[in-house]
């Protein structure tokens, strides 16, 4: 017999509408939706007595730091702290070591994911100044995208000449994600604070060197290679309001260039370095209150499609560092979620949005299978959210490898109370399950002609 589960008396937020139902689930999907569904004979039940449903997040960057710095955090554990947050897939970034530049080193990573993660996986394929002739071949049902670090990255991962880039926006036979930093202006921003502080540059300066300037400079040559090559690109980490005021209010299908937005820079801005420190420091960086208010509103008119974490661990020691020494990004799977759920508790956001910059819109862009929805017949894949539960974060709470976390001491106004992956309960009040696996996620696409 499959496995069945049962969620009585949910408030579904679906497809821009709430409505009280019963969800019946059996061999991983969504079976039925329907009232008074209490009589049915299953393995499990999940009565959430009117608290919410929703479809999981589908987190489309993290990077989970494995294989080669698992010191920081690893596939297992990173993704136990995404379940217990909500998150039911994640897209994994290609700067591990190796860097994931070839086919063979992308299905290693799946393979890893396989033995691993409790949440469901994809990958990033990436691009360098030598790997084009990789590039071409990939599958598009291989992975969820191709990543090009146009600034914010080092070594053979960082593509800034343009002739490259060129080829690359030319040549990808799948979708294109980027990172848009223009690492010159950083560089000489740099040099100019060092001519005054040394290598202790104040904390509070990151946004002025990681500067509006090159987020623009570098978003504008990639919509420039995207429209001239007809290239489906997809800006990461949108940070500024004139990055958010270039890009399109079309609905979502009939865009050539999407944006995302990271929870983090919908809750801080500058003014919390002096707080926060260097505990918020990541790339691009956080900047002002006004582009932290550009930002949501960009996500209420639709300019902006989806909602990420940029979930990236460093150990505690490393982030105590000078300015220099300090690495960039911070932990933010287990608790992006409930940080949006606090612009719900002021009024900004409603629900049913959430649920589509953190599901719908993800599963359509990235194109993917039978996911994303809470609809007969798809994998139910879902999180139930505690509108009423208070709870203060502590770093003593956290899964991530790296045990720590930016809202340390913060009070959500509400949390994640379970989180279903292919109909298995996998999070339930406070406690992560043991013995299930994730799946690998398959993408309804083809290549680009």
């Amino acid at each position: 017999m499959s496995s069945t589960l049962l969620i009585l008396n949910a408030k579904i937020v679906n497809e821009n509408s709430i409505v009280e139902s019963d969800i019946y689930i059996r061999g991983g999907r969504i079976e039925k939706i329907a009232k008074d569904l209490s009589s049915m004979k299953v393995s499990n039940v999940l009565d959430v007595k009117g608290k919410h449903v929703m479809p999981g997040m589908i987190d489309d960057q993290v990077h989970f730091r494995e294989p080669g710095l698992t010191y920081k955090g690893g596939i297992k554990s990173e993704s136990r702290a995404a379940v217990a947050g909500g998150i039911t897939t994640f897209f994994d970034m290609p700067d591990s070591i190796p860097n994931v530049l070839n086919s063979e080193i992308l299905e290693n990573k799946m393979q890893l994911a396989a033995e691993k993660s409790i949440a469901n996986y994809s990958f990033y394929h990436g691009a360098s100044h030598d790997n084009l002739e990789d590039i071409k071949i990939i599958d598009p049902q291989a992975c969820c995208g191709l990543k090009v670090f146009m600034g914010s990255s080092s070594g053979n991962m960082l593509v800034d000449d343009e002739d490259t880039l060129n080829d690359i926006f030319a040549n990808t036979p799948i979708f294109l994600a980027a990172h848009c930093e223009d690492t010159p202006t950083i560089i000489e921003n740099e040099e100019n604070y060092r001519q005054i502080y040394g290598d202790d540059i104040p904390i509070e300066f990151h946004s002025k060197i990681r500067s509006e300037e090159a987020c623009v400079k570098s978003s504008t040559l990639a919509m420039k290679l995207a429209k001239a090559h007809k290239t489906r690109l997809h800006i990461l980490n949108i940070t500024t309001a004139k990055e958010a005021e270039k890009l399109s209010e079309l609905p979502l299908d009939e865009k050539l260039i999407t944006a995302e937005v990271c929870c983090h820079y919908l809750m801080f801005c500058d003014e919390d370095y002096e707080t926060k420190g260097s505990l918020i420091k990541c790339n691009p960086s956080i900047k002002t209150a006004a582009d932290r208010a550009a930002l949501i509103q960009a996500l209420l008119d639709g300019r902006l499609d989806i909602i990420g974490s940029d979930h990236a661990p460093h150990t505690l020691e490393e982030k105590q560092g000078n300015y220099f020494d300090t690495p960039s990004g911070m932990p933010m799977v287990q608790y992006a979620l409930p940080s949006l759920l606090e612009h719900y508790q002021d009024g900004i956001f409603s629900l049913e949005l959430i649920a589509a910059k953190t599901s719908h819109a993800v599963a359509d862009l990235f194109n993917i299978k039978e996911r994303g929805y809470i609809r007969e017949g798809y994998w139910a894949d879902l999180v139930v959210i505690d509108l009423d539960n208070e709870s203060t974060v502590s770093n003593d709470d956290v899964i991530s490898k790296c045990g720590w976390t930016p809202f340390d001491g913060y009070e959500f106004r509400s949390s994640v109370y379970a989180t279903v992956v292919n109909g298995e309960l996998v999070y339930v009040n406070q406690k992560v399950r043991n013995g299930t696996l994730g799946q690998r996620i398959e993408f309804d696409r083809e290549s680009r002609s």
